[in-house]
Parts: structure tokens; sequence; C-alpha cells
């Protein structure tokens, strides 16, 4: 059995634990090194016990909070070189780098990690297939749409945690954003909307899918009720009975139990 707990998720930060009896490791570190600390506490889980941090991507609400966590813990940091440069070139200091090679997966104690490639505008962002002890977990953060190749990876999943960025209406009805922003929000390297994720977990060939958890939801451009209400119908459409879960930016998810 292992816990899945988001952090945080939405447009200013993300950060999901993923832990078991004998090791706890973090997915992205995008809230501030305070709140992660704080977080991590409340979960009971302290810095040194961190196995080390996965990265999807080098975007800030991603991994901006790394760089102070490591001046307190040196844990590793495990990423594909492309992320690793992209963060060397905007003055990331050098770190306990793990490289992984998309497509190959590798072992973190006892937890077996996939990482897969994703279209988004990064330069090389990946999604992840967590198994331990016959469970598993997708994680599907920061993608304009759904490959091929995702449906195939996250085949026979539990627990799915997907982006649902934005609402359609909202976002086109948003006046802060200039057009093109929008196209890049909406692009096929942009992020998915509540629509697109649930075309994905409609497709999704996982028949015994537990728990759904949604996340990054845009402050502005999106709600709660919205993504929600969006996903709950296809899950109901699908006679799935998975459990639904928004991820919120302010405060730790429940303990998400996979066996």
């Amino acid at each position: 059995m292992f816990e899945v707990i988001t952090l945080g998720s939405g447009s200013a930060g993300n950060s999901m634990l993923v832990r078991s009896a004998s090791s706890a490791f973090l997915v992205d570190a995008g809230l501030s090194a305070k709140q992660l600390s704080i977080r991590l506490d409340a979960c009971g889980v302290r810095l040194e016990d961190l196995s080390g941090v996965l990265l999807t991507h080098e975007h800030q609400d991603h991994c901006g909070g790394l760089k102070v966590l490591l001046n307190r813990c040196n844990f590793p940091v495990y990423c594909n070189p492309m992320t690793a440069r992209a963060m060397s070139d905007t003055g990331f200091p050098h770190a306990n780098w793990r490289f992984f090679q998309n497509g190959c997966a590798f072992s973190l104690n006892e937890f077996t990690i996939l990482p897969f490639q994703v279209p988004h505008d990064a330069a090389d962002p990946v999604g992840f297939r967590i198994s331990a002890h016959g469970a598993c977990l997708g994680v599907l953060t920061d993608l304009g749409y759904a490959t091929r190749n995702v449906f195939d990876v996250l085949k026979g999943i539990q627990a799915l945690l997907i982006e649902t960025n934005y609402d359609e209406q909202l976002l086109q009805q948003d006046m802060r954003r200039p057009w093109s922003v929008k196209q890049r929000i909406q692009s096929r390297h942009g992020h998915l909307s509540n629509a697109a994720a649930a075309r994905v977990i409609d497709e999704l060939d996982a028949p015994d899918l537990r728990h759904v958890i949604l996340g990054h939801l845009s402050r502005d451009c999106n709600s709660p009720d919205l993504a929600e209400t969006c996903v709950r119908t296809t899950l109901e459409t699908r006679g799935r009975a998975a459990s639904l879960y928004c991820a919120g930016q302010d405060r730790p998810s429940p303990v998400f139990g996979l066996i």
C-alpha cells in the first residue's frame, strides 16, 4: 500500500507527496519552501525523510521552492537532462541530479517510476506512472492533449492526478489575458480544459480506477464546482465508482490510499 497527498495544486504552485511505510518523495516542488515544510510537517513528514523530488518540468509553478529546499536538505532531484539544462540556463544552481530517460522505468526505493513525454511548452515535460505493491498512480499535469502513448502508459492505474486547468467559456470571457495567451493555453502544447480532461478519463482503459484528483485549476478561469461537475458527469456516464476530489492551492488534500 502507498499513499498520495496533494500539498497544493493550482496556477501558483504544485506539489504532491507520495509515501509508503518506509519512504516518501515529492512530485514537483512548486510551492514556497516555507509552505512545503509546513505542509509536510502537517503530514508527519520531515524534509530529511524525503528520498527525493521528481520533476515534471522546469516551470516555476512546479519547481519554485526547490532551490531553498535544497539549501536545507540536499536530497536527489529526479528529472530528464533537458529539464535540468533548462533550469541551469535560468540560474538554478547545481543539484544532486538523478537523470532519467523518458520511457525508461527506474526504481526509487520500493517504487517503480515510469516517466513519459507529454506535449507542453517546456523543455522536455513528462508525466509519471508510479507503482508499488501492485498499485499504480498516474500523474498528468501540464499537457495540451493526451497522446496515444499517454493512454498506453496509464492502462490499469488505480488513481489519477489530472489537470483541469480552465473552463473554456471562462477563458474566452477573461479580459486580463491577451488573445495570444489564450491561444497558448488552448494549444496542443498548453493545458487541458475541464472538458478535455473529462474526455481523457472517459477514454482511459482503467477499470479499477478508484481515485481521480483534479489539479492545476486556474484561479481566474475555472472553479472547483465547474471542474467537478464536468468530470463527475463523465464518471457517472461511464459507470466508474471512482472518488472525485478537486485539489486546492491553499491546503493539503485528504490522504488517498492505494492498495
